[in-house]
């Protein structure tokens, strides 16, 4: 009995560290960085979660269609970095008009990985690493 939980625990403290690094994905599975993509739209949602917080907004074509995006951001440790904060959510709320620039998913669908994006007052945030393989 007193061999077994040692061994239980060092188990369990492994299962606990390696977990969260195997569920984490690439980048470069999930979005094309050679699909660069510019959308101005209105925010419908701001989700600041963890790993990555989401930017729901809808895009008007040039016939009055409207298109709803989502475009996955960093998590709200690297948003508050960038001059995000979840306080204010960092200026952005449902209805602002927004401009954004990312690169788009893989799979066809109308989601994007923000780089920067623009706010109504002009200011500029950017939440990509210069580095899009985080090295």
């Amino acid at each position: 009995m007193n061999v077994r939980l040692p061994a239980i625990s060092a188990i369990l403290v492994l299962i606990v560290i390696v977990a969260p690094l195997l569920a984490h994905h690439s980048v470069q599975a999930q979005f094309d960085l050679n699909k660069p993509i510019t959308l101005t739209g209105k925010i419908t949602k701001v989700e600041w979660i963890n790993p990555h917080s989401y930017l729901l907004m809808e895009v008007s074509d040039d016939k009055g269609n409207v298109k709803r995006w989502a475009f996955e951001m960093a998590g709200p440790g690297a948003l508050r970095k960038s001059g995000l904060s979840r306080a204010d959510r960092g200026g952005l709320k449902a209805g602002d008009v927004v401009t954004v620039n990312g690169v788009l998913a893989k799979d066809g669908s109308d989601l994007g990985l923000l780089k920067d994006i623009k706010l109504p007052d002009g200011r500029v945030f950017t939440v990509w690493t210069n580095d899009p393989y985080a090295r």
